[in-house]
């Protein structure tokens, strides 16, 4: 994959393609389309993310740490300061309190959507794991108890690192809003979980407030931009 430098750090362009999202909670699966993007290589780090916000970020430690203890309105207002740190259209309008609207047409930094991150997860293989679980992704079995410095172990097919193990990775997508409210999904696994939890399909949810220290993310790009316009809302 072509591999582009933003803002001090990696994007990689991933290409479009169809998904194959599921849910063993309803038993059902859905069939989603996926324009190419750019996705963060790594997820964000703290050393990023304090020097785009001016904040310290909880935890402290080594700054290629995994940026944790973020919440998904934390990550949402990263992603429109590194816009305009960055000279590019804010992807979103931020509501009072934890919501916001997408605007397609921004050419900013967002977070992923559900199908986006799947997509990208798998690197067109068809298992579970873009590898070896031991190989691919800091989780219990093997974290010795916290989080390891990004990019460290090995990459999937399309050169993304840490999309299993090491932290959670807030998407944009509501996970379910009859049963969940305004819960958002999170993908990937962290390095306190099991193995059963490092897949590429399985989600889980949380409330857009919620931080945690095995929970963090990654910045996406619409690329090219997406036509016609709107705006996605929650």
């Amino acid at each position: 994959m072509i591999v582009r430098n933003y803002a001090d750090e990696e994007m990689t362009a991933v290409p479009g393609g169809r998904v194959t999202l599921t849910d063993r909670r309803t038993r059902t699966a859905w069939e989603v389309e996926v324009a190419p993007y750019l996705l963060g290589s790594v997820p964000v780090t703290r050393e990023w993310y304090a020097r785009v916000t001016g904040e310290r970020p909880a935890g402290g430690g080594e700054g290629r740490l995994p940026v944790a203890s973020v919440s998904w309105g934390d990550a949402v207002r990263f992603c429109d300061a590194l816009s305009v740190r960055e000279g590019l259209t804010p992807a979103y309008r931020r509501h009072e309190g934890d919501g916001a609207e997408w605007d397609v047409r921004a050419d900013g930094y967002r977070l992923p959507t559900e199908a986006e991150w799947e997509h990208a997860c798998r690197a067109g293989t068809a298992g579970p794991r873009y590898g070896p679980l031991d190989e691919v992704a800091w989780y219990r079995g093997n974290s010795g108890g916290r989080p390891h410095p990004v990019g460290g172990r090995a990459a999937n097919p399309w050169g993304l690192r840490d999309m299993l193990g090491n932290v959670w990775e807030w998407c944009w997508d509501v996970y379910d809003a009859e049963v969940y409210g305004a819960y958002r999904v999170l993908r990937g696994g962290g390095w306190f979980d099991e193995h059963w939890s490092c897949r590429a399909s399985v989600r889980r949810r949380s409330h857009p407030a919620f931080r945690v220290d095995d929970v963090g993310f990654r910045v996406a790009r619409s690329a090219p931009a997406v036509p016609g316009g709107g705006a996605a809302t929650d």
